[in-house]
């Protein structure tokens, strides 16, 4: 039976309370509507919650956290693992709720799920490995150990973009860690992450250990940043805001994981493959309508493939559609607001006033649409090239030498992704060593999994999400020094 647009087969996946110390909650303001970005229209609510329930939220994360942080590994890995089950049990009702609240198509919405869950599945078995050291004592009748904890109360503040897996991304390892949490997903797309927790809660994810907080960013923030209770913080968002928490966590010395801007290089070399590098553009640029802080937000080709590759990928482009995320013809979707809509138009005519070229899209389809497009002929400095878009927009910038390529990647005071497409192993070496970036992908424009090291350098922001380093943030080092044996 066909399901109407944005319908769940589970309706009470669609929650609209919060949830502090086991208990969903209303809170006593005026709630926070959630629109369809697509249809512009609100279809749910969500809690206006504040400071006073911030702080709730954070004395039942410490109240729960003793009995967690003292169940075995194995006992935590057990129940992050049925929660992962849950998760892609109801993959499709949860894909259904990002589409609607952010936009992005029902294909890519699945995908998310899907990687998203990944971070509870391999949480669930790294909570066995968090292993600490016995170390050669210098002298006689000495035995050091270095142990591993649980940090503690940790908090987590997520954006709209990808709702559900940056989230699972850090509950994931502060939970197998044995450490409690506050979560304060963005305001736009907040139903994935209470649709996240109550599946959680029927994991068995013990009362208090995971709390979920709507409401004003604000409050909520200085809420936790200043509290001594939450001994660990993990952003991922703007640089501008991630700076305040800094700033703001530095009086309780605070852990801190941030994942902030981008504003990724491409770079294609002459001996690229051209299949490859048209595909790399697509996938780098595109993703989820180009809203991705690891997005390809410039694009330099050497000259020798310039004109081919230009001419591949505007056929590519041009042929792109944008629509309702659960119309199986778009290929991706609108942007989460009017705002974001006018930011890719600003670039776009920016980039047209310098002397840019348009090869593909540029109309105006309406609403928080944007045609994806494609300019080449891009200044160097042009604004496109210097902010990062977040939008459907590619600019293509020709260059001649491998350092010539080089200085312009990494004319950039961020170093979050980069990308690379070459055949020449010299090419791939020289690349690979010089590119200021956490990380880079060669030859493909996917390289986010929850098996590797995520995170940048520079204005990108500091700590790592996923594989064993992502979990070392959520560990101490405990050194213990035992005499007299």
């Amino acid at each position: 039976m066909s399901m109407a647009r944005g319908e769940l087969a589970e309706s009470d996946l669609l929650v609209t309370r919060c949830l502090i110390g086991g208990k969903w909650v209303a809170g006593d303001n005026a709630p926070i509507s959630v629109t369809d970005p697509f249809t512009q229209e609100a279809f749910a609510t969500v809690p206006r919650l504040g400071a006073a329930e911030t702080e709730q939220a954070i004395a039942a994360a410490a109240d729960a956290l003793p009995a967690w942080a003292g169940r075995t590994a194995q006992e935590r890995g057990r129940i992050l693992r049925r929660w992962y089950e849950l998760l892609m049990h109801h993959e499709e009702d949860l894909a259904r709720l990002i589409t609607r609240e952010n936009g992005k198509t029902l294909s890519e919405a699945r995908g998310e799920v899907a990687y998203g869950a990944g971070f509870i599945e391999f949480y669930a078995d790294e909570a066995t490995r968090t292993l600490g050291e016995v170390i050669p004592a210098p002298v006689p009748g000495r035995r050091l150990l270095a142990e591993r904890e649980p940090v503690g109360v940790c908090a987590a503040i997520t954006p709209w973009n990808f709702p559900l897996a940056m989230l699972t991304r850090k509950v994931g390892p502060a939970l197998a860690a044995g450490c409690a949490m506050v979560a304060k997903p963005a305001s736009a797309t907040p139903l994935s992450a209470l649709a996240f927790a109550k599946l959680g809660e029927e994991a068995g994810v013990p009362a208090g250990v995971l709390n979920v907080v709507t409401g004003a960013a604000g409050k909520i923030g200085d809420a936790i940043t200043a509290s001594a209770t939450v001994r660990k913080l993990s952003f991922t968002g703007s640089t501008e805001i991630g700076e305040q928490l800094y700033a703001q966590c530095a009086g309780t010395m605070k852990r801190l994981s941030l994942e902030l801007g981008g504003n990724a290089p491409l770079l294609i070399f002459d001996d690229a493959d051209l299949d490859t590098a048209v595909e790399t553009a697509l996938v780098a640029k595109f993703r989820n309508s180009g809203q991705s802080c690891i997005a390809a937000n410039r694009i330099y080709v050497q000259k020798g493939l310039h004109d081919q590759f230009l001419s591949a990928f505007a056929e590519k482009v041009g042929a792109m559609k944008a629509g309702d995320g659960f119309d199986d013809a778009s290929d991706i979707g609108p942007l989460i607001d009017s705002a974001a809509v006018a930011k890719v138009a600003e670039h776009r005519d920016a980039a047209l006033g310098g002397g840019a070229r348009l090869l593909a899209g540029g109309g105006d389809p309406g609403g928080q649409m944007f045609a994806p497009t494609l300019l080449a002929d891009v200044a160097p400095d042009a604004q496109l090239a210097c902010e990062e878009t977040f939008g459907p927009l590619a600019g293509v910038i020709a260059f001649d030498t491998l350092e010539e390529g080089l200085d312009m990647a990494n004319a950039t005071p961020f170093g979050l992704a980069a990308y690379l497409c070459a055949r020449d192993p010299q090419v791939i070496a020289r690349i690979t060593r010089g590119i200021e970036s956490g990380m880079l992908g060669i030859n493909t424009g996917l390289i986010s999994t929850a098996h590797a090291p995520f995170g940048g350098v520079k204005m990108s922001g500091l700590g790592r999400e996923g594989s064993h380093h992502g979990i070392a943030e959520y560990l101490n080092i405990k050194y213990v020094c035992q005499a007299g044996l």
